[in-house]
């Protein structure tokens, strides 16, 4: 890979971990369900007018809202309106890997590896470790909810694969049409009228930069060049950035939430990374990466043609 598209690569791992703490103060502005509407509403009403429909069945684009928009941000922000700290969450969104595997298997029929099993097993171990080192001030419901939230993304990657999408860009911004109304709708039961007005009167410009910043830089910044990146270089190159998310995460909720992780959350991390990046096949990568620079690899023998598009690439980020 070219050193400007790694550092494209690097540039979009730090936007979504810093993204974690921008979750976490717009939620002092907004309740979860709400400001994950406000999210996807955001998203949607521009860009439908601007990017194509993605070339598969509504059924599909509908699936993908409902897991990916609904399910997993709105699971996380709920997780992290009772107590998930932005730098734990950064470490249990990104094992979506984790759950896709066994999904993709149940769904799909895929053979996973001995070593992607070996990487499932070892990343829900450090699940584990850190929902019994937890800090005390963590609850364990906060904890499983954003476990729950990763599962969903899981189910919204299969659900991607399966419809063998060709531009998953598009995909992702026409199933954010899909989810602004269920989200409403539980943020109307669960949260109330008197929260919408009570967020409306006080909103302040920290609520409203953090809003901005989940629409245009984590979202059409981040998944866009994200996704250009898939489509030219194999995922076994493009990934592995992803496992700087969790650490990058962890550092900037320490340096701007003076988040400090206990021990046994350091532990459960650090555990779950190890199996995140078997299930992702990191060490091949970089092994793989080694071999082609002593071979004097240049950008075109990176490259992979435009044609086979990224139906993959979810799975990845």
């Amino acid at each position: 890979m070219p050193r400007r598209s790694a550092v494209l690569a690097l540039v979009v791992a730090v936007c979504w971990a810093v993204n974690f703490v921008v979750i976490e103060i717009g939620l002092e502005s907004f309740p979860p369900l709400l400001f994950a509407a406000l999210r996807f509403g955001l998203i949607a009403l521009p860009a439908i007018f601007f990017v194509p429909r993605p070339d598969v069945r509504w059924t599909a684009v509908v699936a993908v809202g409902l897991f990916i928009c609904v399910g997993q941000f709105g699971l996380l922000f709920v997780a992290m309106n009772i107590g998930l700290p932005a730098g734990l969450a950064s470490v249990i969104a990104p094992l979506q890997p984790v759950f896709t595997i066994p999904f993709a298997v149940v769904a799909l029929g895929e053979r996973p590896s001995v070593r992607q099993v070996a990487g499932v097993c070892v990343a829900l171990a450090g699940l584990g470790v850190i929902a019994a080192g937890r800090a005390h001030g963590v609850p364990f419901v906060a904890v499983a909810l954003g476990v729950a939230s990763a599962a969903s993304w899981g189910a919204g990657n299969v659900v991607t694969r399966a419809a063998r999408a060709t531009r998953p860009f598009s995909l992702l911004v026409w199933s954010s049409l899909v989810a602004p109304v269920p989200l409403l709708g539980l943020s109307l039961i669960f949260e109330g009228v008197g929260r919408w007005e009570r967020a409306a009167s006080s909103v302040d410009a920290s609520g409203v930069v953090a809003l901005a910043y989940v629409v245009i830089v984590s979202t059409f910044f981040g998944y866009g060049v994200w996704y250009r990146l898939m489509s030219r270089y194999p995922a076994s190159t493009v990934a592995p950035f992803t496992l700087l998310v969790p650490v990058i995460g962890i550092i900037t909720a320490w340096l701007v939430r003076n988040e400090r992780p206990t021990w046994g959350e350091l532990a459960g991390s650090f555990v779950a990374l190890v199996g995140l990046g078997l299930a992702l096949g990191v060490v091949e990568a970089l092994a793989s990466a080694r071999t082609r620079g002593a071979a004097g690899p240049s950008e075109e023998r990176w490259r992979v043609p435009e044609a086979q598009g990224s139906s993959g690439s979810t799975a990845s980020s």
